[in-house]
């Protein structure tokens, strides 16, 4: 009897050893597979047609070595010049100057093809036959900000077609009163702080944009909610901060399930932010109903289109967006609302502070089109010397630095077929920088290359995409640019400005474009 027994043990503990070394083969197999053999084969396929760059490093591919040369570049501020390019992109720019227009780099284990031909880059924004689709974005980046910006396919058409129409320009209008309430909060508290006319103060405006536009979003977003909306606010602003400080650890599996402070905190504020919008929602939803909705903010407009949506196509629960979904756009109008106007309006500020008589052919428009006056909407239509600032600092300091695209399938883009499962990287900041593309002084601030439009101001327009192109061109643009067009000009009216000693030039990528170390400037009351 013992020694069947042990005969039994010893084939079952064979079993378990057979099971355990089949699993760990299967474990070491598609190990090699993910991590070598698929790398090799795609970037094998890419560089026989020509496209070269960096050797690929198992699992890392060349990220290690970009964030080695981007610690590089921050670890010192630069002159005090527009040529950003090598310090903001320093690995995409020394690919691009080893290897070419047409380059390839890794990411982790995916060959990055860099696309320089405005061609190719218009066809792949149009991307009319489906095979360039939105990169996944990490689990830690979906609790920041989800929606219209991931979605493909039948859902991306849905969503656009119900949000379209709260961006439209009629619909912009009814949000002036909340623009300009705003403005007149933001000129209050820096009159306070300068003093009596003549006299001076130093802001960091940095700061000072991304609490007014967090303010702009609030007020436009959620209207007769706007504590509600500004506590939101700044839950996501500490979102923010909080993926900022995790960015590097995304690629870690089950970093995000670690019972770690910033994971629980994370989990905390997604709750928080849910609930509030949840709440939100749900009240409009009784207004709707009792037939007194308001439709004078961008949760209102979304509402009443989604319900109209849902109406025309047959009241198919398919047809409207959930709650979840409304939950997900509003926390996505917070995150690009917020911080592409930011951006634009600080580096706005620093650029005219840079080039004083650009400053004060501005101040004379506005103060020509409106005198001491409140800005008008239509008035700012008028403002051709301020929008042609606007589309320089746009064009040297887009908010975005680079974008990229999954290929899905297969495609043939130009003279070079990219396989499926390749990425594709439009640079924006590089295609802006060009000199083939804008000229010699192309690192010179010269808004008058705009003074006939952006369709003339180089020699193919494609060229100049701060907000996208194609059929995924950035939703919020006109609300950027008139919210910019509008504080700028009340702030024109009453200030001039210059750059204090203390600032140090050291623009770098996060999520956008952004001054390291603040944007320092002194303001003069006139």
């Amino acid at each position: 009897m013992n020694c069947r027994r042990k005969h039994r043990q010893k084939k079952k503990m064979g079993f378990y050893l057979m099971v355990s070394l089949a699993i760990f083969g299967v474990l070491v197999c598609r190990f090699f597979y993910v991590f070598w053999w698929r790398p090799m084969k795609l970037g094998r396929f890419i560089k026989d047609q020509g496209i070269n760059g960096p050797p690929y490093w198992p699992m890392v591919g060349n990220m290690m070595e970009e964030a080695r040369l981007k610690n590089e570049a921050k670890s010192r501020p630069m002159d005090l010049s527009h040529a950003i390019v090598p310090r903001v992109i320093p690995f995409l720019y020394q690919t691009f100057e080893y290897y070419g227009r047409s380059s390839m780099a890794w990411f982790g284990v995916n060959p990055r093809v860099t696309i320089m031909d405005p061609e190719l880059i218009r066809e792949v924004f149009s991307n009319k036959e489906g095979h360039f689709e939105k990169t996944t974005l990490s689990p830690i980046f979906k609790v920041l900000v989800t929606g219209l910006v991931n979605h493909e396919g039948d859902k991306w058409v849905k969503h656009r077609r119900i949000i379209n129409p709260a961006f439209h320009q009629e619909k912009l209008k009814r949000m002036f009163p909340a623009f300009h309430t705003s403005c007149c909060e933001l000129m209050r508290k820096w009159e306070e702080s300068v003093g009596s006319e003549g006299e001076s103060c130093e802001l960091d405006v940095w700061h000072e944009f991304q609490n007014f536009t967090g303010d702009v979003i609030s007020r436009t977003a959620f209207g007769s909610s706007y504590k509600q909306g500004m506590r939101i606010f700044q839950l996501q602003t500490e979102q923010a901060q909080l993926f900022s400080h995790s960015v590097k650890s995304v690629l870690i599996p089950g970093y995000r399930f670690l019972p770690i402070r910033v994971n629980k905190r994370r989990n905390e504020i997604d709750k928080e932010v849910c609930a509030l919008l949840r709440g939100m929602i749900k009240e409009r939803e009784k207004e709707m109903k009792m037939g007194n909705v308001s439709s004078n903010d961008l949760l209102g407009l979304l509402m009443e289109s989604n319900f109209r949506d849902s109406q025309e196509q047959g009241n198919s629960n398919a047809a409207a967006m959930t709650t979840e979904e409304v939950i997900d756009e509003c926390k996505l109008f917070y995150f690009a609302g917020q911080e592409t106007t930011s951006v634009l309006l600080t580096w706005t500020m620093v650029i005219l502070s840079m080039h004083p008589n650009w400053q004060m052919k501005a101040r004379e428009e506005v103060l020509q089109v409106f005198g001491k006056n409140k800005p008008d909407f239509d008035g700012l239509n008028h403002l051709k010397i301020v929008t042609m600032i606007l589309y320089e600092v746009l064009r040297l300091y887009p908010p975005v630095v680079y974008t990229v695209r999954r290929v899905a399938k297969t495609a043939k883009l130009g003279d070079i077929t990219l396989p499926a499962g390749a990425q594709v990287s439009l640079p924006t900041l590089l295609m802006h920088h060009d000199p083939e593309i804008w000229g010699e002084d192309v690192e010179e601030f010269k808004p008058e290359r705009f003074s006939d439009g952006v369709a003339k101001a180089s020699k193919n327009r494609t060229v100049f995409f701060p907000f996208n192109w194609g059929p995924r061109i950035c939703i919020g643009q006109n609300f950027a640019l008139i919210e910019a067009k509008m504080a700028l000009a009340m702030i024109l009216q009453q200030f001039s400005f210059e750059l204090s000693p203390s600032y140090a030039h050291a623009p770098f990528a996060a999520v956008t474009l952004q001054p390291q170390h603040g944007a320092q400037i002194i303001l003069h009351r006139h």
